[in-house]
């Protein structure tokens, strides 16, 4: 079962290991209901009751009405994350103390309810410092006691589930993980860092071998003993569908195209690139890519050999080996380029890959900009900057080639890992929406992979 579904990106990488099987969702933006139904066969319903996406509120569930469903193993979500994200100021950080903030209280609701062996819980760093730290520890001993918190909000809901925990005697949920999970070392090509929480209800647990089940799932979700971990797939990759090494040329001329603007533009931030990160380059591909990963340029074949392997098998795994993105036609026109500006297109002329508005500052093409994922082009060499849900300003996300400027659709769903097959619904900016609210596919099969395990290591 699915909260908060969006359009159905965690859901994705749980179908993806062909162990599960979503067959409730639920969310309130129309277009991710469409885009879910869509790819997962659910018919849309108004009514909460029965298979499908009750694409409504989630206060008006009554998921008691969901027991006809079934025993349901898993239940995932990732409540609304605007209040808890670190790119809304402080000022606007209100995180528990506004109803938005609290309506992981729904996801407990849905606990107490239908009592699944295993809860997923997603949602932004920012969780982890709102309220001074208070919001994600008190978050974390509500899902393991199960309380039914902010009276003043759910009074209509709170004498249903009392009577329940006290009929069930349902003891909570022991959490096997709760951590901050860096998505670029697992496979995604993608800088996203998020909060994964894996609760397993109480009575399933085996205390003599918890730390061990324990131990092994933070190891689905950290690279651990993964080459991948180290060596990050690469939007280059992701995009031409092959390793690095069948893509020198690629890489050599996309690069030299940048070569002048040493001389034609001038700027703080240039001269200090140009003297500190592009004098380290030579145009080989594996050379750059330790260079721009941080990583030794040393290191030996024998090692970058297994680095390809282990990349070519990634590809694989995503469905984009052997298939390069460019000139792909999809029936949803998510590959589509959009007309960009015939200012922005100059402004990207001049901001070289991995770089951002303040190369221009101080120039005819400055723009105001205080994040630093403002007109933001990515390195075909390293993980993408997060890909950005909403937000006009050149917060698009832009192509690491010259002579492109901002992301299609389908290329951001690409460094989300979306398999090609997954197709969206709505117009652009909706499209855009859905693709960065979501949780990379090939993240969440991994945690469909960890839950598998604890799955057949519990009673």
């Amino acid at each position: 079962m699915s909260l908060f579904s969006g359009c159905g990106g965690l859901d994705e990488g749980f179908e993806l290991t062909g162990l599960f099987k979503v067959i409730w969702a639920n969310d309130i933006y129309e277009p991710s209901c469409r885009t879910f139904s869509k790819n997962f066969g659910l018919e849309i319903t108004k009514e909460p009751a029965g298979k499908g996406v009750f694409c409504g509120d989630i206060r008006d569930v009554d998921f008691s009405k969901l027991l006809e469903l079934g025993e349901i193993d898993v239940i995932t979500g990732g409540p609304p994350c605007q209040d808890f994200s670190l790119i809304r100021g402080a000022e606007k950080r209100m995180g528990i103390l506004v109803k938005r903030g609290r309506l992981y209280v729904h996801f407990i609701r849905a606990l107490v309810t239908l009592q699944p062996k295993v809860f997923i819980f997603e949602n932004v760093k920012g969780l982890m410092s709102a309220n001074g730290g208070i919001a994600f520890a008190q978050i974390l001993k509500d899902f393991k006691n199960l309380n039914l918190r902010w009276p003043d909000m759910w009074d209509n809901h709170r004498n249903a589930v009392n009577a329940i925990k006290e009929t069930s005697k349902l003891e909570g949920y022991e959490i096997f993980f709760s951590s901050l999970v860096d998505f670029s070392k697992i496979g995604v090509p993608q800088q996203r860092e998020r909060i994964i929480v894996i609760g397993v209800r109480r009575d399933l647990v085996d205390q003599e071998n918890l730390f061990e089940i324990k131990s092994k799932t933070g190891a689905f979700l950290t690279g651990a003993d993964d080459l991948i971990a180290t060596f990050p797939l690469t939007p280059i990759e992701t995009f031409m569908g092959r390793p690095l090494i069948e893509l020198q040329n690629e890489y050599r001329e996309l690069m030299l195209e940048f070569e002048e603007i040493r001389k034609s533009i001038r700027s703080d931030r240039s001269d200090q690139y140009f003297s500190t990160v592009w004098s380290r380059y030579n145009f080989e591909i594996w050379h750059d890519y330790l260079i721009a990963n941080g990583l030794s340029p040393y290191i030996d074949n024998k090692i970058k050999e297994q680095v390809m392997e282990r990349h070519e098998e990634i590809l694989k795994e995503l469905g984009y080996y052997g298939k390069p993105l460019e000139g792909l036609y999809f029936e949803d026109d998510s590959n589509q380029i959009l007309e960009e500006e015939d200012h922005v297109k100059l402004r990207m002329s001049f901001i070289p890959p991995g770089e951002n508005h303040e190369f221009v500052r101080g120039t005819d093409y400055e723009v105001t900009g205080l994040m630093s994922n403002i007109y933001r082009r990515i390195h075909p060499l390293k993980p993408s900057p997060t890909i950005i849900a909403r937000g006009g300003g050149g917060t698009w996300g832009y192509h690491y080639k010259r002579s492109r400027q901002r992301l299609t659709n389908r290329e951001r769903a690409r460094l989300q890992t979306f398999p090609d097959f997954f197709l969206f619904e709505g117009r652009p900016q909706e499209v855009r929406r859905q693709i960065g609210e979501a949780v990379p596919p090939l993240a969440s099969k991994r945690i469909a992979e960890a839950v598998a395990y604890i799955l057949e290591n519990v009673r």
